[in-house]
């Protein structure tokens, strides 16, 4: 077999002054598109800031350290302590259960462990739990899962109440709930991006590396995560951004309460279940501080996502 010459390849095609027009036509409007995202994400956070002004000038950074949300009128006073605790940790419970699971459901359907038919099926199926609407999640958390974590709330609390996450009795809604539901609505992001991500690598890395004599777990720890992991957090984020900014399900079960209470067992709130319980009613000052509070979560998610990016930038530094 002789390997074939440069001379034995077809002449590349000139692109035509058509084919070049249309080229410069689609950069141009795709670097516009870019552009007006960008700047629709800035009007967003400006409209935002220029609301919520009034409470920034009268309560300051004490906005954000601060449990007090009296909205009677002369007796204001407002702090987002507790709604930031809920956003972030309600967001984090529900990273920590859908992480593993959504990146352990990606390996199992991009490796050929079961035949394409079942695997199709089984991506369907993952795929459809984002189609189901917040509500129906709302639902089945007050009637199937409060109850089932009650159980296990009870347990822990008996027996490791001396830890502050548990410290307190499970009275039904509340903080685990809320995570949880949270975990199993952002599951198919990050399952489907993570599948995405790993199908996309080309064959050469499997091939390559069973090659050299790893095996097959080997090649997924060693090899194809890595490769992958840009778009594995890219997933995680988009999960952790949709888990922060979810309204409905978690109003309906995280119990709602505007006290700060560090145990995952006890009823809580977040940012966004503050607006929706608050902003249709809200009049004055009570409406700057929800968009204070808007603001607040706008800023979070801008930093997650700011420090993903970082994380990304320097594991990718570090196989290269």
């Amino acid at each position: 077999m002789t390997a074939k010459t440069s001379s034995s390849l077809p002449p590349e095609r000139g692109r035509s002054n058509t084919e070049k027009k249309f080229d410069q036509i689609f950069a141009g409007a795709t670097a516009a598109f870019a552009i007006a995202i960008g700047l629709l994400l800035a009007a967003i956070a400006i409209v935002v800031f220029i609301q919520a002004l009034p409470a920034v000038q009268e309560f300051g950074l004490g906005f954000l350290v601060t449990s007090a949300w009296n909205p009677v009128e002369g007796r204001e006073l407002y702090g987002a302590l507790p709604m930031i605790y809920g956003t972030l940790v309600s967001s984090l419970i529900a990273l920590i259960i859908a992480v593993p699971l959504g990146l352990g459901t990606a390996i199992f359907l991009s490796e050929d462990f079961i035949p394409l038919q079942i695997r199709t099926v089984l991506v369907f199926l993952v795929e459809l739990l984002a189609a189901i609407p917040s509500v129906v999640y709302g639902l089945w958390g007050i009637f199937v899962l409060i109850p089932f974590l009650k159980v296990i709330g009870d347990w822990l609390h008996g027996n490791f109440g001396w830890i502050p996450l548990f410290r307190t009795s499970p009275v039904g809604p509340g903080m685990l709930p809320a995570g949880v539901i949270l975990a199993i609505m952002v599951l198919p992001i990050i399952t489907a991006i993570s599948r995405d991500s790993l199908a996309a690598l080309p064959p050469q890395l499997r091939q390559g590396s069973l090659g050299l004599g790893a095996s097959r777990w080997g090649t997924i720890f060693r090899v194809l995560i890595p490769a992958a992991f840009s778009g594995i957090v890219g997933g995680t984020m988009l999960a952790l951004g949709r888990a922060m900014g979810e309204t409905m399900a978690a109003t309906m079960i995280i119990g709602n309460s505007n006290q700060l209470n560090i145990s995952i067992l006890a009823p809580a709130n977040t940012i966004a279940s503050l607006l929706a319980n608050q902003f249709a009613e809200a009049k004055g000052m009570q409406v700057s501080a929800l968009m204070y509070a808007a603001f607040v979560l706008v800023v979070m998610t801008l930093v997650v996502n700011v420090l993903a990016q970082m994380i990304v930038n320097r594991v990718q530094a570090k196989y290269q």
